[in-house]
């Protein structure tokens, strides 16, 4: 494990090392990263798990997710300003590498590569489930393989493919919840012709028990059942090193984060809310969309849903194969993996890092199929805190790259963290705040999710220690001092 001694010139960063004369290649365009950082931030878990946050919190469940939102719009220019000033496919990992040490790059890295792996296997069971409804000629784990092995196919073609792939695929996401926030509010104000008036309105969110008809309580518990939904905000920040102009991507992503958290979150579940009565027993029955599509007369509401679930489904495998092989090439490129993770091909592509973390994710599909309640859970479980940790991290790593770009490259702060750095702390706060509430919470299995995961982060961390030392023991060269 090696420090990266200064910083990069932005856009060079993700220059692949493993092979002389290649390395990534800037294939992603600027609408490619304009609709990554859009459709990020829109996960198949706002689709699928926002019922449960409502049944759990009422319409207070709005501040469940205004809150997590903050959260993330600060972590995210946190990121940002780090991201802005050395653009790398290794993102918070490289950073932490470089702020805080070896360690906390090595063991965030493999943390965060775990996590995506899981995911897929996730996503590709929830997608397959969905296909084997319309062609249930072919089995759900034949559906499962065919999802796995096209977006293998279209990731190792190129970046460009996996950028234009990801372009409709969340396009279609912000299409068709721009138009469901739109009928929706005309809905809810009674000036879209067709709909019981006495069912929606904005007296459903004060009606039915009140604004937090189970106690203001139920916020933090909702804040733990909508947090993981945020997860892959960060993605544009990987993807930008392999962009034509990564500066600008990533300070335009960072900026646009407060409204594309504030529409597509707040607003849709704002008309959620507003369209149904919290307890409806549609919502727990269909899922919360689907119940409020069906509450506007709209035909065949469940099947449109399940396209959009699978459109989202399809993006977060895609963007998620791609950002374990992006941390999986940079934690090759650093010495922290194998050299062959950071070898691509002539197009950029860095073949043997999307394998193995597509092998990894064929094998927990398998789990999934054959040890569901006892291996693939604990695969679930175990990765389950990793954003969290991930956030943390980024916390720490901004308040000490800070200090390292003011004092090496001041010109590249073009995006600064707000009230650095009291703010900072304030976030971390608020995260080690959620890890600790999560430990309280045995009903939707908080206490098992965060012990877990704290295990294998324990077992990342002694392996990246020990490697430290190994390597401090022999002269590891490029290693310097960040101390301020």
């Amino acid at each position: 494990m090696t420090s990266q001694p200064t910083l990069t010139k932005a856009g060079t960063g993700p220059g692949g090392t493993g092979d002389p004369g290649h390395g990534l290649q800037a294939g992603l365009k600027n609408r490619h990263l304009s609709m990554i950082a859009i459709g990020g931030v829109i996960g198949a878990g706002l689709f699928v798990g926002s019922s449960s946050g409502i049944a759990t919190a009422g319409p207070g469940i709005l501040l469940s997710y205004a809150l997590v939102g903050t959260l993330v719009v600060l972590v995210m220019r946190m990121l940002g300003e780090m991201s802005a000033a050395n653009p790398t496919s290794g993102s918070f990992s490289a950073h932490a590498d470089r702020a805080l040490g070896p360690w906390a790059g090595f063991s965030i890295g493999w943390l965060y590569w775990f996590f995506w792996v899981v995911v897929l296997a996730v996503e590709a069971t929830a997608g397959a489930a969905i296909l084997e409804g319309w062609i249930p000629a072919v089995p759900q784990w034949g559906w499962a393989l065919i999802v796995m092995v096209v977006l293998t196919a279209t990731n190792l073609v190129s970046v460009g493919s996996y950028g234009e792939f990801e372009f409709w695929f969340a396009g279609i996401k912000v299409v068709a919840i721009g138009a469901f926030i739109v009928v929706g509010g005309l809905a809810v104000f009674g000036v879209l012709p067709g709909v019981d008036s006495e069912q929606a309105g904005l007296s459903n969110l004060t009606e039915h028990g009140g604004f937090l008809p189970n106690g203001p309580g139920a916020i933090l518990t909702g804040v733990l059942l909508v947090v993981f939904s945020f997860m892959g905000s960060e993605i544009a920040t990987l993807a930008a090193g392999e962009s034509e102009d990564p500066q600008r991507a990533v300070t335009k992503s960072t900026n646009s984060i407060i409204w594309r958290i504030a529409v597509f979150y707040l607003g849709s579940i704002f008309v959620v809310v507003s369209l149904l009565p919290w307890n409806s027993p549609a919502i727990a029955e269909k899922g919360s969309y689907v119940a409020a599509l069906d509450s506007l007369g709209i035909a065949h509401a469940g099947q449109i849903m399940n396209f959009i679930v699978l459109t989202s489904v399809l993006s977060c495998l895609n963007s998620g194969l791609y950002t374990a092989s992006r941390m999986a090439f940079s934690l090759g490129e650093r010495g922290d993996a194998p050299k062959a993770f950071a070898r691509t091909t002539g197009r950029g592509v860095p073949r043997t890092a999307i394998l193995v973390s597509v092998v990894f994710g064929f094998v927990a599909v398998f789990f999934n199929y054959k040890f569901p309640d006892s291996v693939f859970l604990f695969l679930v479980n175990s990765s389950g805190a990793v954003a969290l940790f991930v956030w943390l991290v980024i916390c720490f790593s901004q308040l000490r790259m800070r200090k390292i770009i003011q004092r090496e490259a001041p010109e590249k702060l073009v995006v600064r963290m707000w009230l650095y750095p009291y703010l900072t702390w304030a976030t971390a706060a608020l995260i080690v705040f959620v890890l600790g509430y999560m430990l309280t919470d045995t009903e939707h299995d908080g206490r098992k999710t965060v012990l877990l995961s704290l295990l294998v982060a324990a077992v990342v961390l002694v392996i990246a220690v020990v490697r430290q030392k190994r390597r401090g023991a022999v002269g590891a060269p490029g290693k310097v001092s960040v101390g301020d």
